[in-house]
């Protein structure tokens, strides 16, 4: 069952659950890709419902978001076992050496208005098409913010972020086997 909602109204949820992490799912012609985000603003911006994501540029979904132009966001509202370990595995491995889906034993469902699937084992759902981006611009970053994200290791040694605005087209709750 899907019930749409306004975009704000989970936004609580929203702050909650990204720090614990989300599904940012992305696609490229025929290739789906999903990675976990933990970072993310939900609101009005030029008078359009946006949701903002940051992803470095290292990130094989970085490069299909080039080539496309809509991504989904998928929060988990319950963090059972499984979708821990998924939000784990879609943080640290690359979809350009696995099929996270496969791996992770995520559904992928299609999108109500863009053409890029959600997961169906999460039960918030906000489908975005990007209508801005930024690169990063480290000499205007603050130094602690700088030190602490971009410098303190070699994994992200000078690996910015783009921040992408999604215009939120639609925004739902989905039930999943668990919520049935």
């Amino acid at each position: 069952m899907i019930k749409e909602v306004h975009y704000m109204e989970y936004a609580k949820e929203v702050v909650e659950q990204l720090p614990k992490g989300a599904f940012l799912t992305t696609k490229k012609g025929e290739e789906i890709n999903t990675m976990t985000i933990g970072w993310g603003t939900l609101g009005p911006i030029w008078n359009r419902p946006i949701f903002t994501v940051a992803v470095r540029y290292s990130r094989h979904t970085y490069d299909m978001l080039e080539k496309g132009s809509e991504f989904t966001i998928s929060l988990p509202l319950e963090n059972n076992d499984e979708i821990k370990k998924a939000l784990g595995v879609c943080g640290k491995q690359s979809g350009r050496d696995i099929d996270k889906f496969m791996t992770c034993g995520l559904t992928v469902i299609p999108g109500q208005k863009v053409n890029v699937p959600i997961i169906g084992e999460c039960e918030l759902h906000y489908e975005c098409k990007i209508v801005y981006k930024q690169a990063m611009e480290p000499g205007v970053l603050d130094p602690s913010i700088k030190e602490r994200f971009y410098q303190g290791s070699s994994n992200y040694h000078n690996n910015y972020h783009v921040i992408y605005y999604g215009e939120i087209v639609t925004s739902y709750l989905k039930s999943t086997k668990n919520s049935l």
